[in-house]
């Protein structure tokens, strides 16, 4: 079956594409590798999405799950091992089928970024842990420590310390980056304490963490933080491993598009975080994911 278009990634992008293509009479398939919802599945708790005060990630990620299911959207969950899209017609190899699609749309989204520091991947899943709601609950009444100064990092923050006797939040600048409500709720928990200036040198530990060692970047002042749990929230990296090389990005990996999230390549488009841009949040990655499917639609009509 030759698809009108292929959705690569089922998070808020993917799905918010696959609604719009799917409603403007189109054939499409969905191709996602773990589960609907993305990095939202691992959001405790969203307070910037339209329609909702508050609202828990994964309990979203299945909303939109469940409306993309009630239009007969085709989804399907497998690795991609291969991508051809340079020509008119454009395949997507799995480790079980091949499919063709006269459009493709890239959003694959984004992986949270490493520390690259000794210990951290000997003590992954032994203490280290990038995601707060996913590993949150084993830290019960320990100490823990967040490394990043973003929405991220405070939000996990102020997440462990529900659970945490108390927690660190390690950041190399003398103030967060986060949202400034944001910052006020994270300053406002008891057990929460910033560690401004610092970064993070190595993670202690044999068969689980027992500290983290950071520096004072203004005093070069050394010290050892004991601590069990260790959370790492500094940024991401796009996930464009598969893509084709043919396929333009900037610097950093991100790939770029105009404003109708279209590549370089005829055909093919981009949505969401994978995506060069000022701001990577839900809504924005909803919007991207709407204009892509809807340039399509356009497009074949014309």
């Amino acid at each position: 079956m030759l698809y009108d278009v292929i959705i690569i990634g089922g998070g808020p992008a993917g799905i918010c594409a696959a609604i719009y293509a799917r409603r403007a009479g189109r054939s499409v398939l969905l191709l996602e590798r773990l589960f609907v919802g993305g990095q939202v599945t691992t959001t405790f708790e969203i307070e910037n999405y339209p329609g909702f005060k508050s609202i828990n990630g994964a309990k979203l990620a299945m909303s939109m799950e469940e409306q993309a299911r009630s239009l007969d959207i085709e989804i399907k969950y497998d690795d991609i091992v291969k991508m051809s899209l340079a020509g008119e017609v454009k395949e997507v190899e799995t480790n079980t089928e091949k499919y063709e699609a006269k459009s493709v749309i890239l959003a694959m989204g984004a992986k949270r970024r490493e520390l690259e520091i000794p210990g951290e991947k000997e003590l992954m899943g032994m203490g280290v842990s990038y995601c707060a709601v996913c590993d949150g609950a084993f830290f019960r009444n320990k100490i823990c420590a967040v490394v990043g100064g973003g929405n991220t990092a405070l939000e996990d923050a102020i997440y462990l310390s529900k659970f945490c006797q108390k927690v660190y939040v390690v950041h190399r600048r003398d103030e967060f980056r986060a949202a400034r409500d944001v910052q006020e709720k994270l300053l406002n928990v008891e057990n929460i304490e910033p560690v401004y200036d610092s970064i993070p040198l190595l993670i202690e530990g044999k068969t689980a963490v027992t500290g983290l060692k950071i520096k004072n970047v203004k005093n070069e002042e050394e010290r050892m933080l004991e601590v069990s749990g260790v959370f790492v929230a500094v940024g991401t990296v796009p996930n464009t491993d598969m893509i084709s090389s043919e396929i333009d990005v900037d610097e950093m990996g991100y790939i770029l598009s105009n404003e109708d999230c279209e590549t370089n390549i005829p055909g093919v488009f981009c949505a969401g975080d994978i995506r060069r841009k000022m701001l990577r949040q839900i809504v924005t990655a909803a919007a991207d994911g709407a204009i892509a499917a809807s340039t399509i639609a356009r497009t074949m009509n014309s």
